[in-house]
C-alpha cells in the first residue's frame, strides 16, 4: 500500500513538471538558456507578491493565450 503511494505521487510530481515544462515551449522559450528561465521566474515571483494588477494583467493574457489553441 505503502510502495503503490510512493509510486502515485512520483506519477503525479512528473505528470506536473511535464506540463510546467509545456508552458515554457507554449512561451517561445524552449531555447533559452535555463539560468534565463530561472531568473525570469524569480523576478516575476517576487513581482507578482504585491501586485494584484501585474497578477490579474498576467492571467488575462495567459487565458487568452490558452483561447487561441483549445485549451
Amino acid at each position: 500500500m505503502n510502495r503503490t503511494n510512493a509510486s502515485d505521487a512520483r506519477k503525479k510530481d512528473t505528470r506536473e513538471k511535464i506540463e510546467l515544462g509545456g508552458l515554457i515551449v507554449k512561451a517561445g522559450l524552449r531555447y533559452e538558456k535555463r539560468a534565463l528561465l530561472l531568473g525570469a521566474l524569480i523576478e516575476l515571483s517576487q513581482r507578482l507578491k504585491g501586485d494584484a494588477d501585474e497578477r490579474s494583467r498576467l492571467t488575462a493574457k495567459g487565458v487568452e493565450a490558452f483561447g487561441h489553441d483549445g485549451e
